[in-house]
């Protein structure tokens, strides 16, 4: 489990990264994107040392994706693709967007050589976020390559309907690796695609093992806020108020857990009720002052990155 540190944390995100392309009432636009590439920039603006596994194609937009981690100083390891590199199309109604996704977002994996597992090995938190829970070989090669997972894994199922493809073996598999997690992010979103209910009643599905033991769920309703339970406290947070228009809800859910996760690496894991919600109203002003800008890069609003990042 993470001791406290003035030191930037290791941390490795194993996910997507792909094209965003926004299309709404007034054109169309372009962003690197994809939500464990979001979460891997986000911890390397609040200072961390961070490194994506994603898979790429050999193509132009991969390019974009390397030149865009670059310019952030997030390592890259990268799967090759023979479908391309991953594409998502965002249609927003009022912000919100309505996704697409091109043949290689549907059908993404990862291959775990030695220089996956060795980013994995090395880290001291591992972030896993939109990975295909519903492909059972992808799931056992991520466990078997994590060790001492419920110290150091936190993870975000963020499924897709458009890269779903079986929902029941998506939510077991999903499960079975949250069981096993320090920390797992669930969203009412989420709840709704793969159980068709409310977010409370995940949270539950989630809680009914060994309560002391179990992980940390981090529960996130959109305009309702978010919870935090762990180890019987439960603590909630509203959406935090600041300047300016809603402008683009897609990187909300990415910048609350890139906080969360930046809160544990520079603290530890929180051991009370308050600890708990400093943490998650620091992930709330940023989640705020996110989606005040489009596209999905997290903005730190008025809480500080580490000191020299």
């Amino acid at each position: 489990m993470p001791q406290p540190s003035d030191s930037p944390a290791r941390i490795t995100v194993v996910g997507d990264a792909l094209i965003d392309e926004l299309r709404d009432p007034t054109g169309s636009r372009e962003f690197v994107g994809g939500a464990a590439l979001n979460v891997a920039v986000g911890l390397a603006l609040l200072g961390e040392d961070a490194t994506l596994v994603a898979m790429l194609g050999d193509d132009e937009p991969a390019e974009r994706i390397r030149a865009f981690l670059d310019d952030y100083r997030v390592r890259l390891v990268a799967s090759p693709s023979e479908h391309g590199t991953s594409r998502a199309v965002s249609i927003r109604t009022d912000g919100e967007p309505r996704y697409e996704f091109n043949e290689a977002a549907q059908r993404r994996r990862l291959r775990f050589d030695d220089a996956t597992r060795a980013a994995l090995d090395e880290a001291d938190l591992v972030v896993v976020s939109c990975y295909p829970f519903d492909d059972d070989e992808q799931v056992d090669l991520l466990l078997d390559a994590i060790r001492d997972p419920e110290r150091r894994l936190v993870v975000d199922g963020n499924p897709r309907s458009g890269m779903l493809h079986d929902r029941d073996r998506f939510l077991v598999s999903f499960e079975r690796v949250a069981a096993r997690s320090l920390l797992v992010k669930v969203g009412d979103e989420d709840a709704e695609l793969l159980l068709g209910a409310p977010l409370e009643e995940f949270v539950r599905r989630l809680r009914s093992g060994d309560a002391a033991s179990g992980p940390a769920v981090l529960a996130t309703a959109g305009r309702r806020g978010a919870a935090l339970h762990h180890a019987g406290i439960d603590v909630r947070a509203d959406i935090v108020e600041l300047p300016g228009p809603v402008v683009d809800t897609m990187g909300a859910g990415d910048a609350t857990l890139s906080a969360i996760v930046h809160h544990i690496a520079v603290h530890g894991v929180p051991t009370s009720a308050p600890e708990w919600s400093e943490a998650l109203g620091e992930a709330m002003t940023i989640a705020a002052a996110t989606v005040r800008h489009e596209g999905a890069l997290l903005r730190t609003g008025i809480v500080p990155p580490r000191v020299g990042s």
